[in-house]
């Protein structure tokens, strides 16, 4: 609403308005009447306004300038001080005519004529009520025309709709008032004064911001109710308006004031750094630019990083991104571009150190000096990436340390073990709150070089989620040909990891995808024997273990049979943890007794040995004997290690059925469905009545129920167990056999050969029967490990039971 600086409020009459008088009352009711019965004039002198319209009972101010103008204020103010105004049609016409000014207007009393220092008068003018122009009488001196009332139709006293619309309009009007910065608050009290319905649908039409058209259109409407209805529409306009302004206002207003408390504050903070000493926003730039140039990085880094440099400047140093953006930068600046450590090639030294820290493992030893010796010859050649798989606590991820001895290069390692979100290997992007490079960047900051021995351990453990799939990341990290330029999110540029040594360690090679498994070069490394984990214990585990509880290797002795004693009866795996358990718990105990000052054998004894860790309990796995038909030694492989199990036959009357028990799974029990089908289809050349088999049921068990047991291995078993029953024929003494079988009676080879022979040789086994196909594995063994043991390499199922069944019939045979 606009302000006309007039303040209009009061309970005078404007009867009885006085010339001189500083307020300037408002209409009351009783003036409105008077007015509204007044004799309106034949004839009025106009007056055009330019940029204005009068509506009856308010009042204005208006400046006069043109000589018309000022001539018929004269005049009337002299005479009867009534004069009709009228808004002109085109607010830039000097000189209006008649058809230059609408037809509708007000009649108005000169209340007061100041007269001004230019030369111009400014008039304060009353609108009285309405009025059309009839007949332009004349035009000079100044227009003068014959004009008659307009009639206003006007609502009920008890309509309640129009109530509705004069109350809404005073409470805009109230609102207005207090959204706008131009209308003094003392406008409130005379909106609330008002008590005429039509002038205050006149008094706010006249005050609010509308163009000449607009309110000419507002006094031109002869219903009361129409016109308050439109004035309201145009007062919500305006509302709308003035609140959307404030906003914009209020929101510029609260950033300019919090970029000025942020840079005084900033101003303030740099001084008290420079007082203390500290380093400034600008030198800690310098120094980083500084940094940079010393940096052997390529062109396409250099110009990376003077960017984000650049970027980093011209930040606020208390904008959120400028952390992100620091630690970028000095991620950039830590990140070993270029930087190599130098290769030990002493091969004769790197094989000492490998034989000293890690007993066996030879294939994993002869591919690390086949490695350094071709590094040797030619030194631009990319490290292979390594994947040692085999039973848990074999020394997997402890060789990636002596590796990196015997190169001389730094070591780092990452667990991959339950690692299900990509991000972990590529990083964040640096949108992201809390962005952080991934777990290679990381450690090869850490490692402070660009060739680093670095170990993948337990890469079989990855999983997927929905954040992504992290063994996906993987194939690029561990590709030859593509990680000369691996891209981190966070990053945002290639790095070159070809000349980092990887290798991954897992258990199960199965569990991994399959271009994984083919981008690394696969070593298995199988369990220890009984004389391997002797060794180790005495040249390893046992000094540790003293080292650790405070020993010295003159308070605490152990002999090999005492070890011996303690990896058959007290450990059942393929590594070497739950001996190094037991040999702590062995030595905590003489620990105890020195610390209490106790009597104590320092030369360990069978009796320590059986007081400290109790009964053996793991001495089952030994051969039994060959007095009951249908009992076969079998050989298995486990996570860890190989072990032997017993196949269990037995026959009963009945309608010719098979069970299986055991928890078998469906390889193992199509394997004894195999076997059965090809001794009915062979049954003569095995020595067997055919008419045997309709009138017995056949019972075959694998003990160990609690364990899930599967795999075609033990086909060969199962037919011999089923034979041996079936004849009552003894299976030769001390022997096992491992093998798959086919519906012909072919032996097919299987896996695990290494594990199945050292779990043999646990038990006392002498004689082991196993595919022709087999063979290659078994050359593949040292001969120390094969010592005491007979193998017989068959291709039919016939050499099975030549070789494993005698003539002799068992004890206590049946008749069949």
């Amino acid at each position: 609403m606009s302000n006309h600086k007039i303040v209009t409020f009061g309970h005078m009459s404007l009867q009885e308005f006085d010339s001189e008088a500083d307020l300037i009352p408002l209409l009351t009711p009783e003036d409105e009447a008077e007015m509204n019965n007044e004799e309106l004039p034949s004839s009025l002198s106009i007056l055009p306004l330019r940029n204005t319209v009068l509506f009856p009972g308010v009042v204005i101010p208006i400046s006069a300038g043109r000589d018309k103008s000022i001539k018929l204020i004269n005049d009337a103010n002299a005479a009867g001080k009534i004069i009709g105004v009228v808004a002109q049609k085109n607010e830039d016409d000097e000189d209006p005519s008649k058809n230059d000014i609408h037809k509708i207007g007000t009649v108005a009393r000169i209340l007061r004529v100041l007269k001004m220092p230019d030369g111009n008068i400014t008039v304060i003018l009353q609108g009285k009520k309405r009025f059309e122009i009839d007949a332009v009488i004349s035009e000079k001196p100044y227009i003068r025309a014959n004009v008659k009332e307009v009639g206003e139709k006007r609502p009920g006293h008890h309509d309640t709709e129009f109530l509705a619309i004069i109350e809404s309009i005073k409470e805009l009007a109230i609102q207005i008032i207090k959204e706008s910065p131009n209308i003094p608050t003392e406008a409130t009290f005379a909106i609330k004064n008002i008590e005429s319905h039509s002038f205050l649908i006149n008094f706010v039409s006249s005050n609010m911001n509308l163009t000449v058209a607009e309110k000419q259109n507002l006094l031109a409407m002869n219903t009361l109710k129409e016109r308050a209805l439109e004035t309201l529409r145009f007062m919500n306009v305006e509302l709308q308006k003035l609140e959307l302004k404030n906003d914009i206002q209020s929101k510029v207003r609260f950033d300019l004031d919090q970029q000025q408390r942020e840079y005084f504050l900033h101003q303030q903070m740099k001084t008290i750094q420079e007082e203390l000493g500290g380093v400034s926003h600008d030198e800690e730039i310098e120094e980083m630019r500084r940094k940079g140039k010393e940096k052997r990085w390529d062109e396409k880094t250099a110009k990376q990083f003077e960017k984000e440099l650049a970027k980093m400047q011209r930040m606020n140093p208390q904008a959120p991104d400028f952390g992100i953006q620091r630690n970028y930068l000095e991620l950039l600046l830590e990140l070993p571009w270029g930087e190599y450590s130098a290769d030990n090639f002493d091969l004769k030294r790197a094989q000492k150190i490998l034989d000293r820290d890690h007993f066996g493992l030879e294939d994993v030893k002869k591919r690390m000096i086949e490695h350094l010796a071709v590094l040797k010859l030619r030194n631009d050649m990319k490290s292979p990436i390594i994947c040692l798989t085999g039973p848990p606590g074999v020394g997997k991820t402890s060789i990636g340390k002596s590796v990196a001895e015997a190169l001389g290069r730094e070591y780092v390692r990452i667990s991959l073990g339950g690692l299900r979100d990509e991000a972990e290997i590529r990083g964040h992007r640096k949108t992201y709150i809390g962005a952080m490079p991934g777990r290679i960047i990381q450690s090869l900051k850490k490692a402070g070089t660009s060739n680093p021995v670095f170990v993948l351990d337990e890469i079989d453990k990855l999983s997927s989620s929905n954040q992504g799939d992290p063994s996906s990341a993987l194939l690029e990290v561990l590709d030859p040909e593509q990680n000369s330029e691996f891209y981190d999110n966070f990053l945002e540029l290639g790095f070159d990891l070809s000349k980092v040594m990887f290798i991954a360690t897992s258990n199960n090679m199965q569990t991994i995808q399959p271009a994984l498994r083919d981008r690394m070069e696969v070593i298995k490394m199988s369990g220890y024997t009984v004389e391997e984990k002797v060794e180790i214990a005495r040249r390893h585990l046992f000094p540790k273990q003293l080292k650790e509880h405070g020993l010295k290797p003159k308070d605490l002795t152990i002999s090999k049979k005492q070890l011996e004693k303690i990896v058959e009866g007290y450990t059942r795996e393929s590594g070497v943890r739950g001996l190094e358990s037991k040999l702590a718990q062995v030595i905590r105990n003489a620990a105890k007794s020195i610390a209490m000052e106790e009597e104590y054998n320092i030369k360990i004894t069978d009796e320590d040995i059986r007081k400290v860790l109790g009964v053996p309990r793991l001495e089952r796995d030994k051969y039994e004997n060959n007095d009951v038909a249908g009992v076969v030694t079998g050989l298995a492989w486990t996570t860890v290690g190989g072990d032997i199990l017993f196949i269990e036959s037995l026959i009963s009357k009945g309608k010719g059925s098979m069970t299986l028990t055991g928890n078998l799974g469906t390889v193992m029990k199509e394997s004894a469905t195999i076997a059965l089908e090809y001794i009915k289809a062979n049954s003569q050349l095995l020595g067997i009545d055919p008419e045997i088999l309709p009138k017995y049921n056949i019972h075959i068990h694998i003990p160990e129920g609690a364990t899930p047991k599967d795999g075609p291995s033990a086909g060969i078993a199962m037919l011999t167990s089923l034979v041996s029953l079936l004849t009552q024929r003894r299976v030769k003494r001390s022997m096992a056999m491992t093998g798959e079988i086919t519906l012909r009676g072919k032996v097919l080879p299987v896996g695990g050969i290494k594990e199945k022979i050292l779990a043999a040789k646990r038990a006392n086994i002498t004689e082991i029967i196993m595919c022709a196909d087999n063979k290659m594995d078994v050359d593949e063994i040292k001969a120390e490990y094969l010592d005491g043991l007979t193998f017989h390499y068959v291709t039919e199922m016939s050499e099975v039971i030549k070789y494993a069944l005698t003539n002799e019939k068992v004890k206590n045979a049946k008749t069949l």
